[in-house]
């Protein structure tokens, strides 16, 4: 998960197969394709004798991360919060021991010799008639009328001691109350509940005769995923088996490459903020550790990596784990000498192919036949980091990895990175270690805007089909929306057109709880009660269930580029930071001045349009406010173009530097210079669309505290030069078109179906006349329409974004089909 700090095998193919009467029913959801003849206003020539790139059934897949309790709370079918008692402020300044749970009596967290092992490090300390009642997640603890719930508790207790365990919620009794009897030592019980109503808000709560220690409280549903023990979610697992993942990338993001990489002990209190490590993940759940999450709360490694094996190989994927190289990211960016430490990791690496491949024999692979799968999970690949911002320490680490690797397993496909973003230093500087170290294959990240995708479908065109592959791991436009899909959508065209070059690729993130958000967008949202697809969610769906085996090379015709100069105000801000600005001027081409501004008097001509304190302040315009983030403050006029603007800029305190803005048209639609950012560590101008960030140039470099910079920006027609102190920074043209029309055509082996996908992203519908070649097809197509306002956002209760199937009985070798306003629309063609 790239986060600036400034914004925010499958064998056979899954077709579209619905019965006749369905397909004529569904037909009239739709508008009616034009048949008539005449002038269109787009074309698509296919040329069915020439072979594009083959498609690997692992195409598409998923990331998963613990993002926005994705987890705990989510994924992981648990359901009481804190189950262990391990909750600290390490993890979120406002835990203790006892977060989630009110007491009843005499109650407290213990931490001595007495605990149920060594990781397992509180308990719960309950007095004789005292109780402890757990508040789940969101509302509470979902139970659904008639369904089967699963308690277990580890207890300790002298014997004689009941444990009453009752279900409620404030309306009363959610099931029948459960009596357990603790006998000695500790030791676990079991309980089963049948809930006789359906609440979102239950409650579960233990009650003990006499002193008691408790520890490991759960609550889970007996109808997990494929019935799994310590299994998952069903509605959330069966919306990601829907999509029919090629693969799943695990456990992130940047959970793999922060936090400490060293080991548990109890001079650490075997705890807080470690790197994901896989071993801290397998084994008895009682004995495996809890953990800071990088995202701000606590993860109880539940949800392990025996877990997400086991959950690649029940929907038919391929696993493909990440661990760390010991150099952080995520804005971090140390790198560790330690080479023991490093000879460790890379051990604890083989030893994890070990665990997923290796006889039940072996060390490592009986550990998994003892947690229950004696038969090996399959590991093809592996990736060694994740977006690390110092290029050089990561690939001679990264070295060390493979070579170990390659030199016991010769067969597994190690997997580099380039960083956290789409282009710049490290980037470029990644990409050029990874070609000249020849490796198989670079995980690429980026998050921008729709327009930035629209502009980009080409991207992958200009690769060296002969250097590393790519696996796009990370990818998203910033938003929800139908219109943030519709671009997804036309950049996956070029994915497709590039099947050569880009061997995998995940939208992320996968999952967002909505009362625990700390990323946008997102794939699946949920709560405690349901769960629904976003738009992005059904066009990756559409896509991936309609992959095709080969792509066809096509053509078609592009719109006209209407975009003028680049026209818009100034602005000036800061993100999480206390800066002061000064002689600010703007001058038009002609050398007239539009702006003039030293701050001798007051700020009158700058309106507030983000957050923060400004005040004008020794003849500065100093914002104070080191917590607000965008806190820009504009002016002159946004139909501004063809001009310079001077002002100079200093850190007073802070995490990051200063924001320069030109181009203001609105809030929501900017350019910025954007020094000292991402945790002062790199520097880049951004694009704003609509509210969505892009990146055109980023540098790696930091801001001063307490040093005047002077800072220029040259803004001519569609072209930008900057300018630092005097000496030229970088420059740019934003000249490139944002095509709303991108197709690609594939076809499926087994059935012979030709698939043309068609995205429309405009507000207007695109008639279009498609030349098949030549081929000779039946005259009826299958087709898959996804088309709304560009502004639909699907939610729990309303989906605008739905897939309508309906059937087109026009085609011929040369036909006309009109593709509805912002549309995604798959047909599938039979080959005679």
């Amino acid at each position: 998960m790239s986060r600036s700090t400034t914004g925010t095998t499958r064998t056979t193919r899954w077709r579209l197969g619905l019965t006749t009467t369905a397909l004529l029913t569904a037909t009239a959801l739709l508008p009616a394709p034009a048949h008539a003849e005449g002038v269109t206003d787009y074309a698509i020539t296919v040329d069915p004798a020439a072979k594009g790139a083959e498609i690997d059934d692992t195409m598409y897949g998923v990331f998963f991360e613990d993002i926005n309790r994705a987890a705990d709370g989510g994924l992981y079918a648990e359901l009481v919060q804190n189950r262990s008692f391990e909750y600290s402020t390490a993890d979120n300044t406002s835990y203790t021991p006892l977060t989630s749970w009110t007491v009843d009596g005499a109650a407290q967290a213990v931490n001595d010799d007495g605990r149920l092992n060594e990781r397992n490090r509180n308990y719960l300390s309950l007095g004789a008639g005292s109780s402890v009642t757990n508040a789940g997640y969101n509302t509470g603890i979902r139970v659904e009328q008639g369904k089967r719930y699963d308690f277990s508790v580890w207890a300790r207790a002298e014997s004689g001691t009941t444990l009453t365990v009752t279900l409620q919620d404030a309306a009363g009794t959610l099931a029948t109350a459960r009596q357990v009897a603790v006998k000695g030592g500790w030791a676990k019980y079991k309980a089963t509940f049948t809930a006789t109503r359906t609440s979102n808000r239950g409650r579960l709560a233990v009650a003990s005769s006499n002193a008691a220690a408790l520890d490991m409280v759960s609550l889970f549903p007996r109808d997990t995923y494929k019935n799994q023990p310590n299994g998952l979610r069903k509605d959330l697992a069966e919306k990601i088996a829907a999509l029919r993942p090629g693969f799943v990338r695990f456990p992130g993001g940047c959970l793999v490459n922060t936090g400490s990489m060293e080991d548990y002990s109890e001079a650490s209190g075997w705890q807080r903020k470690r790197s994901y490590q896989w071993k801290d993940t397998i084994g008895p759940v009682e004995q495996r550790a809890t953990n800071s999450n990088f995202w701000g709360y606590n993860q109880s490694y539940g949800l392990g990596y025996y877990e997400y094996f086991r959950f690649s190989e029940d929907v038919g994927a391929m696993p493909l784990p990440v661990v760390p190289a010991l150099v952080t990211g995520c804005g971090q960016n140390k790198a560790t000498d330690d080479e023991a430490l490093l000879q460790r990791h890379i051990q604890d690496t083989l030893d994890l192919i070990e665990f997923a491949n290796g006889p039940a024999t072996s060390k490592w692979g009986k550990v998994r036949a003892e947690m229950g799968h004696p038969k090996p999970f399959h590991l093809t690949h592996i990736g060694v980091g994740n977006e690390e911002n110092l290029p050089h320490e990561f690939f001679a680490r990264f070295q060390k990895f493979r070579a170990a690797i390659e030199a016991k397993y010769p067969d597994i496909t190690v997997v580099s990175n380039s960083g956290p973003d789409d282009s710049g230093t490290t980037f470029d500087t990644a990409w050029k270690l990874n070609r000249e170290g020849d490796v198989d294959m670079v995980d690429e990240h980026y998050y921008n805007n729709p327009q930035w995708f629209l502009q980009n479908n080409d991207r992958y065109d200009s690769y060296d089909r002969n250097g590393p592959k790519v696996f796009l791991g990370e990818y998203a436009s910033q938003g929800n929306a139908w219109k943030n899909a519709l671009a997804e959508a036309a950049f996956m065209t070029g994915l497709e057109r590039n099947a050569d070059v880009v061997k995998l690729a995940s939208y992320a993130p996968l999952l967002a709880n909505e009362d625990y958000v700390q990323w946008r967008p997102d794939m699946i949202w949920f709560n405690n009660r349901a769960s629904w697809g976003s738009a992005n969610y059904e066009v990756q769906k559409l896509f991936m269930n309609n992959v095709g085996d080969r792509v066809v090379p096509s053509k078609a015709t592009t719109t006209p580029d209407v975009s003028g100069p680049i026209a818009g105000a100034v602005g000036l801000s800061t993100w999480a930071t206390s800066a002061a600005y000064d002689d600010v001027k703007v001058t038009a081409a002609d050398g007239s001045t539009l702006l003039s501004d030293d701050f001798s008097g007051d700020a009158s001509k700058w309106k507030h349009v983000g957050g923060g304190s400004w005040s004008v302040q020794d003849g500065q315009y100093v914002q104070t406010d080191t917590a607000a983030e965008n806190t820009m403050v504009t002016a002159g006029d946004p139909a501004w173009q063809d001009y310079d603007l001077h002002v100079k800029a200093t850190k007073k305190s802070g995490k990051e530097g200063f924001l320069v803005a030109f181009g203001v048209k609105d809030t929501g639609n900017y350019y910025w210079w954007n020094l000292g950012g991402w945790n002062n560590t790199q520097s880049a101008v951004e694009q704003a669309v609509d509210g969505g960030k892009g990146t055109l140039i980023t540098k790696a470099g930091s801001v001063e505290t307490g040093r005047a910079y002077d800072i220029d920006i040259k803004v001519r027609g569609r072209q930008v030069t900057l300018y630092l102190d005097g000496k030229e920074w970088g420059s740019f043209t934003d000249n490139k078109p944002a095509e709303p029309f991108r197709q690609v055509v594939t076809k499926d082996a087994s059935t012979g179906d030709l698939i043309v996908k068609v995205v429309n992203a405009q507000a207007s519908a695109a008639r279009t006349a498609i030349d098949l070649g030549g081929a000779k097809v039946a005259s009826q197509a299958r087709v898959t329409t996804l088309a709304a306002g560009e502004n639909e956002v699907n939610t729990e209760t309303d989906t605008p974004v739905t897939p309508v199937p309906s059937t087109f009985s026009g085609v011929a070798a040369k036909f006309t089909y009109t593709f509805p306003a912002n549309s995604v629309t798959f047909l599938r063609i039979r080959q005679r």
